[in-house]
């Protein structure tokens, strides 16, 4: 069975002087992924790790890093799902979780639920001993002068395909099991507890061992109403490539007039990807060997 991960940054209007951090930041996740799956480990440790150390890294809206909505504080969601059982677990509007797709995985694996929210998702994490912190800790300077202009000069969440660094992760491990993972910050200035496609299953992310994986980024409201993962994993189930896949999904953006972009592995370990937007942060390794595109 051929290995493979693949991790996105974010689809939007990366500006040059954020080229390189995204870079190594993609880079680095879809390192640290592979090394898990180099050595034998699931799909599913593969996709954790990866996010896991995006929320860490500031250059992108998740974790710390992660866009302020209207009132100036971080409402953080994420998601995970196996492939093999199509399982899967969800936290949305959480800001006292150093790692919000930890306790997504938690949820998938410790309740009988999909999708815990809020103050729930609080206690849940807290009852079963996931890492807290003071939400304080995600706001970085960046943002909140980005949140202070967007407060002076008006801003519309409508314009967040400019301002997109959602991260995902998606892998095919060694006994053909599939997984994905998304975590997010949201959009700009958002309204107090909107939450758009990454907890939402079959919107931000998709996996099932029959078809293969995908996991969306860009603007949520238009990615929530074409269903674009699951109409990604559908096109491979279809007899499509990941690469004509993805493609083919970002068309369907069109529709609703959306911007944002997609990932994308099939059965076959290929991967693929494809966006709509002016750029998107992206890493796979294959056979060892990395790719970067920024």
């Amino acid at each position: 069975m051929r290995l493979a991960i693949i991790v996105h940054g974010g689809a939007w209007a990366i500006p040059d002087d954020l080229v390189e951090p995204h870079r190594r930041g993609v880079e680095r996740a879809a390192l640290e992924g592979w090394k898990i799956l180099n050595n034998g480990g699931s799909a599913l440790d593969a996709v954790e790790a990866a996010v896991r150390l995006m929320e860490d890294d500031p250059t992108f809206d998740a974790g710390v890093g992660s866009f302020l909505n209207e009132e100036g504080t971080v409402e953080l969601d994420a998601s995970i799902m196996d492939g093999t059982t199509l399982s899967a677990g969800a936290v949305a509007s959480v800001n006292r979780v150093r790692h919000p797709i930890t306790l997504a995985r938690l949820v998938m694996q410790e309740t009988e639920h999909v999708l815990l929210v809020g103050e729930g998702a609080h206690r849940f994490a807290e009852r079963v001993g996931a890492e807290m912190c003071d939400p304080s800790e995600f706001v970085t300077e960046r943002e909140y002068e980005r949140w202070r202009k967007m407060k002076e000069e008006g801003f519309s969440p409508r314009q967040a395909f400019e301002r997109d660094s959602t991260v995902g992760a998606l892998a095919l491990d060694s006994k053909g099991r599939f997984a994905a993972a998304l975590s997010t910050g949201g959009t700009p200035n958002k309204m107090l507890g909107r939450v758009g496609d990454v907890p939402l299953i079959g919107c931000g992310l998709y996996a099932d061992d029959l078809r293969g994986a995908a996991a969306s980024t860009g603007l949520g409201e238009a990615i929530i109403r074409v269903v674009l993962a699951k109409s990604t994993v559908d096109l491979l189930g279809c007899g499509l490539s990941a690469q004509a896949a993805a493609e083919a999904a970002v068309d369907l953006l069109r529709r609703v007039d959306g911007h944002g972009g997609v990932i994308v592995i099939d059965k076959r370990g290929r991967v693929g990807y494809a966006y709509n937007t002016p750029r998107m942060a992206v890493a796979y390794v294959l056979d060892g060997e990395v790719h970067v595109s920024v």
